[in-house]
Order: C-alpha cells, then structure tokens, then sequence
C-alpha cells in the first residue's frame, strides 16, 4: 500500500495536518532559546595556597611547583594555570565537561594530599580549593594601603580579620587577596551552578 495514498484520499485531514504542523513549528521557534554566547558549565577548581611573608618567587618554586607537578597527572585535566603572589598561591583547574565534578573533586584531594610532603612543613593552613564559574567578574575590588604599616602586615590583618568576616556575608561566593604595593579584595558572586566546596 503506497503512503500517500491515505493523504491523497483524504485532502481536509491532510490539510489540517499541514495547518497543526505548521503552527508547532511556528510556536516552537518563538520559544527556542538562541544565546550568541551559550551558557557552557565547565568544571573548575580554583587551589589556593596561602603563605604570608612569602616572596613570588618562593612561592613559585616551593608552593605552585609542587603542586602542578601532582595535578599535571589527574585524568581528565583540559587545562590549568597558575599564579604566584607574595604569600599566595593561586592554580585554576578546569576539567573536560564529561567528567563529573564530585570526580575532579577527589581526583584534586588526593593530588594536594600527594603534594603535601613536598609544600614547606610551617604553612599556615593547607590548600584550600573551591569550585568556581570562570564566566563570573568580580563585583567589589577594594584596594587597601596604609602609610604606616608593612603590606605583609597590612595582608595579615586583611588575611586574618577582613576577608573572613567578608566571605561570611550572605551572597558572597569568594574573596580573594592579591597585589604588590597595595592588597586588592575581590569579591565574586556565589556561583548558581557552582556552590563553594568548603
């Protein structure tokens, strides 16, 4: 039996068919969601380190080194960079988007307890990593001097009594220190799809 035979035979059902279809797609193309740049929900872990009083350059060599060589060797690494600050380590790791982020999660706990033996014994506290969003800009940047103490003190106090009190605030996801003559705060949202870790 040919199949066009039906619609052939029956010419005001088929044109009703026709009419149906033409309508779904007319509505479904008014819904269809068309973004010029998709929202693409990559997996990274941001490892930060802190070691006050540090030069970027023990950092480097003592801190990020280490730590880069364990997770050059984790599965499913797309890419990771780095950056080295006086007193601060910071390594961004982003993963491959079929690999679940509970995965590259303990695959980035085990690489820091690797690497643990290699880091300087009187670090303060141990790496700490957050899932991060990339996309996401700061908010805040505070820029913090004082004419009469230190920056390694001036970082201290902001280290210790600033930003902890700063990231306990409702709707603030991290804050990070950085900078050279001055600190600068960053503040950044708390990611929809990428609660901190802890």
């Amino acid at each position: 039996m040919n199949f066009s035979r039906i619609f052939i035979l029956r010419p005001v059902a088929t044109t009703l068919a026709m009419v149906a279809l033409l309508i779904s797609g007319l509505l479904g193309y008014k819904w269809l969601p068309v973004a010029a740049l998709p929202q693409v929900d990559y997996p990274t872990i941001q490892v930060v380190t802190l070691y006050p009083g540090a030069s970027p350059e023990v950092m480097a060599a003592l801190v990020t080194s280490p730590l880069e060589r364990q997770f050059g060797q984790m599965s499913g690494l797309a890419q990771m960079s780095s950056s080295s600050s006086g007193g601060a380590s910071r390594i961004t790791l982003q993963f491959d988007l079929g690999l679940p982020l509970d995965v590259a999660e303990q695959e980035v706990q085990a690489a820091i307890s690797a690497a643990s033996t290699m880091l300087p014994s009187d670090l303060p506290s141990p790496p700490l990593y957050n899932k991060v969003n990339p996309a996401d800009t700061p908010v805040i940047s505070l820029a913090i001097t004082s004419p009469t103490l230190p920056l390694t003190e001036v970082r201290d106090l902001i280290d210790l009594r600033v930003a902890q009190k700063l990231s306990q605030i409702n709707g603030v996801g991290l804050v990070s220190i950085s900078g050279g003559s001055a600190l600068q705060c960053v503040f950044r949202p708390i990611p929809t799809c990428w609660p901190p870790i802890g």
